[in-house]
């Protein structure tokens, strides 16, 4: 079999669409598809929604690309690219997540700091039994950190660290999470978009893989009642112009050393909260998710090496100087989080926010802070049109495209629990 292209974006539910294109197109640099999928809901149907011109003849976008861009995938036969996407004038497309990225990262980029961006992705894997029902995988000796055997039976994170290696993603951790079957999967920093681009990409890719072995790995917020949530923790810092990492005020990190930087970051990131969760833990099973006490990012606070607060202060300095911002959950676009949490943190730079005292609570039995997330889909899609400020940010058209659909969505799973809610996500997130 000679090589094909596998030409992908993802897209605003967080779905990777594409088309498999022929050995002859590799040297291309775009193709076409219906700009009215940004109007199509994880149950396929099609939507008037905002931007995707259904009710105007679903005209076409162009996803284009560098061919630089295009890299080996883990099929041997299939070359992958991402793109960006454009409208049908040639102009950027106001929806797209990729280049909503783009627009935070020149930001920043305008005011001579460059955003590094890690990202930590959580999983669950889940198993059809005999009569078809996914049931959590088989995983009996799974504890927290752990490896081998006992952890993952069939071994398919082997093949996924393997084929993670042979393709050049930068793997910094596989292990077991708190629950079993749950795993977490890290790769390390680099500059915004490549590291979005590579996340998404492994994402697939470890999907795909771990599907040959009949396991669904799915990185919903919370696809197992009983046992914890998975996020999708954004750590992020900036060099400068000195190729110096900018969040960092000397060789020892933690709250005692935070420069200004880093405070207006956090101040951006407390301010915007409740309309962040909107975009960043975007689905009704993400409220499932989010809750006082659960290590998830609910409460509006910060503090240092506390896994209990949403916005965590590395305790390294120097180069490993960074924030990590837990609210996020996988079933976000990753672009779009990213762009999202960098867009927030800017604000509260510019925006000279007030920065409320550090969380002293141990975030089970106390908590100094007083405001949290919204509890539902519903309030989070309210919250974020509220906070109007961010949504100019991150981009007027993709955030009401956005609040929409996810208005749709409250509709569509309002009478759902149970696996009949993780089946309306499961098999795309």
């Amino acid at each position: 079999m000679k090589d094909r292209l596998r030409a992908l974006y993802c897209d605003h539910l967080s779905i990777m669409r594409g088309k498999m294109l022929p050995n002859h197109k590799i040297g291309d640099d775009s193709t076409r598809f219906c700009r009215s999928t940004f109007g199509v809901h994880y149950d396929r149907d099609l939507l008037n929604a905002p931007g995707a011109m259904t009710y105007q003849g679903l005209p076409d976008m162009e996803l284009k690309w560098r061919h630089d861009d295009i890299r080996q995938g883990w099929d041997p036969h299939t070359q992958i690219v991402l793109g960006d996407l454009y409208d049908d004038a040639g102009e950027p497309l106001s929806l797209c997540p990729r280049g909503a990225l783009k627009r935070a990262v020149a930001a920043w980029e305008a005011r001579g700091l460059t955003p590094k961006v890690g990202i930590e992705l959580e999983a669950f894997a889940l198993q059809a039994d005999e009569n078809g029902r996914l049931e959590p995988y088989d995983a009996p000796g799974g504890v927290v950190y752990g490896t081998g055997p006992f952890a993952d039976p069939l071994r398919f994170n082997d093949r996924i660290w393997e084929m993670a290696e042979d393709l050049g993603f930068s793997l910094d951790m596989i292990t077991a999470e708190y629950d079993t079957p749950q795993f977490e999967y890290t790769l390390t920093f680099d500059n915004a978009v490549k590291a979005v681009d590579d996340i998404v990409l492994f994402r697939l890719m470890a999907r795909e893989i771990a599907l040959e072995y009949g396991i669904i790995l799915t990185f919903m917020p919370k696809p197992i009642a009983g046992a914890g949530g998975s996020g999708m923790h954004i750590n992020f810092s900036f060099v400068d112009e000195t190729g110096g990492n900018a969040l960092s005020s000397g060789p020892k990190g933690g709250p005692d050393h935070m420069n200004d930087l880093a405070r207006g970051c956090l101040a951006g990131l407390l301010h915007h909260h409740k309309g962040l969760a909107g975009l960043i833990a975007p689905t009704a099973n993400s409220y499932m998710r989010l809750q006082p006490g659960s290590l998830s990012g609910f409460w509006r606070n910060w503090g240092g090496d506390h896994r209990n607060v949403t916005t965590r202060i590395s305790s390294e300095g120097g180069a490993k100087a960074r924030l990590e911002h837990r609210t996020a959950d996988a079933s976000a676009n990753p672009y779009t989080a990213v762009a999202a949490v960098l867009h927030a943190a800017r604000l509260g730079v510019e925006n000279d926010y007030d920065l409320p005292p550090i969380e002293t609570g141990d975030g089970f039995e106390k908590t100094d802070a007083k405001e949290g997330t919204a509890t539902d889909l519903k309030g989070a899609m309210n919250d974020l049109e509220q906070d109007t400020t961010l949504a100019e940010a991150v981009g007027a058209e993709l955030v009401a495209n956005h609040v929409f659909m996810k208005r749709k969505e409250v509709q569509k799973t309002r009478d759902l629990e149970g696996e009949a809610l993780r089946d309306f996500y499961v098999y795309f997130i």
